[in-house]
C-alpha cells in the first residue's frame, strides 16, 4: 500500500456509481488507493445484495440499520454507530435493509 498524504474528503463531490441488488440499489462514492478502497455506500430501502460476499471489510453504520445475513443462516444487525470487521474468506455474507442505510466501508489488502 502506498503512502497517502493528509487530505480531507468532501463526499458530496465524489460522483456516485449505482450498483443494483436483487432488490433495491446501492450508491457508492469511492476513493481507490493502491491496496485500499474507502467508500460511502447508501443502500435504498428494501435492498438485498445480488451476491454472497467473501471479501473482508470494516463497515461502520452512519445512518439506519443493516442486516448482514450469513450464508450459513446466521445474521448480524448494525445500527447507527456500530461497526463490524471481518477478514477476506472468513465469512460469506450479504447486506439486507428495510429502510435507507448509509455506511462507511473500508477494505483492502490489509484484510487478507
Amino acid at each position: 500500500m502506498g503512502d497517502i498524504q493528509f487530505q480531507t474528503i468532501d463526499w458530496s463531490q465524489i460522483k456516485p456509481t449505482v450498483h443494483p441488488g436483487d432488490s433495491g440499489e446501492a450508491l457508492w462514492r469511492t476513493l481507490q488507493y493502491p491496496g485500499l478502497r474507502v467508500r460511502i455506500v447508501e443502500y435504498s430501502a428494501g435492498y438485498i445484495a445480488d451476491h454472497w460476499c467473501r471479501k473482508g471489510h470494516i463497515v461502520h453504520c452512519l445512518e439506519g440499520e443493516l442486516v448482514s445475513e450469513m450464508e450459513d443462516g446466521g445474521a448480524f444487525t448494525l445500527t447507527k454507530g456500530m461497526t463490524y470487521i471481518v477478514s477476506d474468506e472468513l465469512s460469506s455474507h450479504r447486506s439486507v435493509t428495510k429502510e435507507n442505510v448509509k455506511l462507511l466501508i473500508i477494505d483492502g489488502d490489509f484484510l487478507k
